[in-house]
């Protein structure tokens, strides 16, 4: 691939920026900053646009530092696609992102910067991580989009010692390691893959979180937010926002584990009615666990789409709906139908800063208003982040 001399201009969804080579056209420039003159090596030039890694910073940027992560890079893992950049820089760069993607695909104008989560830096805040298997047996990290993996280990998210002398057997080629330090401090590593069922390498299949004063118990490879502070600081935020009374009925769409149903059924009280959707039945069954002192609260397995469809017909006044889906989005028809219920309030949460504003578009062209956004840096030495918008109508 052919070497270009670029000068970084905005910085682009999905952690480039956005330059022009000498013939006009667009590229897209990883390991990059605004504003920084680069030599950059072109790996894609499919399409109208190119692709292409930094791989010589001819002039830097005052943001740049030295990258905080060891193992990540243009030709290491792809973890930390942003440890080059100043943490308090990088969330300003990330609340850029987002008011861009808001005005372009949601029509939508904010500005603010990302916000942190908790009182932790940017590095040692993940407690939840995910390894292949390699031929050789050893587990390692991708690199960024390839099936080739780094089997330095020493990646910076990570607290010291997590990923210390993993258990590999049991492992086969191919499978996931999931590796887990909970709540209680136990570290907990799972080998999943193919069509045998998990198996247990160190510690035990499930996890302990908490929030506040409740547990949950839930498997290794469910999901649970993977920054130390995220489902505190979102269960809390979510109680606050929702600002429902006693007797209240609410939706939590996309509920996993329970966490924002604890929070609002603890609002609602034995008066009201909290129902979680979401397809994953262990989940749902960490979720019963957790929540068995609040019966108010009723797990439904389904799909969002299906389960609205039932439950939209239901008579009660449904006062609030909080939705976290998955990184596409909820999508035309999810935000239909919450917009068909008559829901007056909803929180609407996303991590992927593209699916997140066409989302909000949606609800815009629902008759909702957007009453609050933040945008929290929950992902740190990452181009991603976490995106909460209150919506009411």
């Amino acid at each position: 691939m052919s070497l270009l001399t670029l000068t970084a201009g905005a910085p682009a969804n999905g952690g480039s920026c956005v330059a022009r080579g000498d013939d006009g056209r667009v590229v897209f420039v990883r390991y990059a900053l605004p504003g920084e003159a680069v030599r950059a090596r072109v790996v894609d030039q499919r399409g109208s646009y190119w692709h292409a890694v930094a791989v010589e910073i001819l002039e830097p940027a005052s943001e740049r530092i030295e990258s905080l992560c060891p193992i990540a890079g243009v030709d290491g893992a792809g973890c930390c696609d942003m440890a080059f950049a100043d943490p308090v820089a990088l969330r300003t760069i990330k609340g850029e992102v987002v008011a861009n993607q808001l005005q372009r695909l949601g029509g939508f104008a904010w500005t603010g910067a990302a916000e942190p989560v908790g009182p932790g830096g940017a590095t040692g805040w993940r407690t939840r991580v995910r390894l292949e298997v390699g031929a050789d047996g050893r587990p390692g990290f991708h690199r960024y989009h390839s099936a080739e993996l780094v089997t330095d280990l020493r990646c910076a998210q990570l607290p010291a010692g997590m990923l210390d002398d993993l258990p590999v057997d049991g492992a086969r080629v191919g499978d996931q390691l999931h590796v887990v330090l909970d709540d209680d401090g136990a570290r907990h590593v799972v080998a999943s893959g193919g069509e045998r069922r998990p198996r247990v390498l160190a510690g035990e299949y499930a996890a302990v979180q908490r929030v506040g004063d409740r547990r949950w118990t839930l498997p290794v490879t469910a999901f649970w937010q993977s920054h130390r502070d995220a489902a505190g600081v979102y269960s809390q935020l979510v109680t606050d926002w929702a600002a429902i009374e006693p007797g209240a009925t609410a939706w939590d769409l996309y509920g996993g584990a329970g966490l924002f149903a604890a929070a609002l059924a603890e609002r609602a009280g034995p008066a009201g009615q909290v129902v979680s959707v979401d397809t994953s039945r262990s989940g749902a069954r960490a979720g019963r666990a957790a929540l068995a002192d609040l019966p108010q609260v009723r797990f439904v397995t389904d799909s969002v789409r299906k389960a609205l469809s039932a439950l939209t017909g239901a008579a009660a006044k449904i006062e609030v709906a909080v939705l976290d889906p998955p990184r596409a989005g909820a999508g035309r028809e999810v935000v239909e139908q919450v917009a068909a219920a008559g829901v007056p309030r909803v929180i609407h949460i996303g991590c992927e800063a593209a699916s997140f504003a066409r989302d909000i578009g949606l609800y815009l062209g629902q008759g909702y208003t957007v009453e609050r956004l933040r945008v929290f840096d929950a992902f740190p030495l990452t181009h991603h982040v976490e995106c909460i918008a209150l919506l009411t109508r």
